[in-house]
């Protein structure tokens, strides 16, 4: 029989291999994307100090309050808004996206295009 590592280690292990290669800077923080089955979170951090500078997630209430759903692409959308926005305030215009070892597809698609279209560059 064959043995078949879950889907979450693999992405564990994918996320792990990006974060080799990732690297978020003060002068171009990361932009991470962490998915779950309720809720979608976007975080921008700053590496070499350990912060997270800005951060949205459906868990908010604000945003919650908008919305209908807090899984699907309209939320997601809202969430990459909200960060984008949030980032802008602080000065903060260019980010490194992290796809936290998902597809690049559905939700976190939303959220990185929804970013880009508030204003962020990456």
């Amino acid at each position: 029989m064959i043995n078949k590592a879950s889907r979450s280690k693999t992405r564990v292990k994918k996320h792990m291999k990006m974060r080799n290669k990732l690297q978020g800077t003060t002068l171009r923080p990361r932009l991470s994307v962490f998915r779950s089955e309720k809720h979608i979170y976007a975080q921008i951090i700053d590496d070499t100090k350990g912060n997270t500078l800005v951060a949205a997630s459906t868990a908010e209430k604000a945003l919650v309050a908008e919305l209908s759903a807090t899984s699907n692409v309209e939320a997601a959308k809202v969430v990459g808004e909200a960060v984008a926005k949030k980032a802008l305030a602080k000065g903060i215009n260019e980010v490194v996206f992290d796809r936290g070892g998902f597809l690049y597809h559905g939700r976190v698609k939303a959220v990185a295009d929804a970013a880009r279209e508030a204003g962020l560059q990456f």
